[in-house]
């Protein structure tokens, strides 16, 4: 039995061309762990993650016929898993309030401590932040997009992104402040 590590990705690629369901099992097995390491920022839980990553594959196998074999496969699936998580975003969950506020500057003390905590701590802080605050976040932090590309892929406006945004960091701040008990 072929393993998805050892299988060349052209190959897998060209299979899942020519809907083969073994290359498509491949693609999968080989792209689950990064699909899912992205999924898992946006989503609410696993559950939700795991969600979001079956309808990126189901997209992947679908428009798979669009993709220049040329190309890098990594950055366009990751392209997907993006705007697939946006998506799932919209559909699930009301719209935000329309409020301005400015940014708050985090303490160097929160930053600190943020550089100390474990990978599955930060990820499980920001999972408790609400749909809105963490696609924002997630958007504009981890991913780098500026307020007015995260308004334009969400439908909202840039004073509703960047609202949301100081609202995810209170949050995460208050939950640091409260886990190592940070007067």
């Amino acid at each position: 039995m072929i393993h998805a590590l050892d299988t060349d990705l052209d190959e897998v690629l060209k299979g899942c061309l020519k809907d083969h369901r073994q290359s498509q099992k491949l693609l999968y097995e080989k792209f689950y762990g990064y699909g899912m390491s992205v999924c898992i920022r946006y989503a609410k839980d696993e559950e939700d993650a795991i969600e979001i990553l079956n309808d990126c594959f189901l997209k992947v196998f679908h428009g798979l016929k669009k993709f220049d074999l040329s190309r890098p496969f990594k950055p366009w699936f990751r392209r997907i898993i993006i705007n697939e998580a946006i998506n799932h975003f919209k559909k699930h969950e009301k719209r935000m309030k329309n409020e301005l506020l400015k940014e708050a500057e985090a303490s160097h003390a929160i930053d600190d401590i943020l550089s100390k905590i474990a990978y599955d701590e930060v990820v499980a802080m920001i999972q408790t932040l609400t749909a809105a605050y963490r696609t924002v976040f997630n958007l504009h932090v981890i991913d780098g997009y500026k307020h007015e590309e995260i308004a334009d892929m969400l439908g909202i406006s840039v004073g509703t992104s960047k609202s949301n945004l100081y609202k995810a960091r209170e949050k995460l701040q208050a939950l640091v402040k409260e886990k190592f008990k940070i007067a």
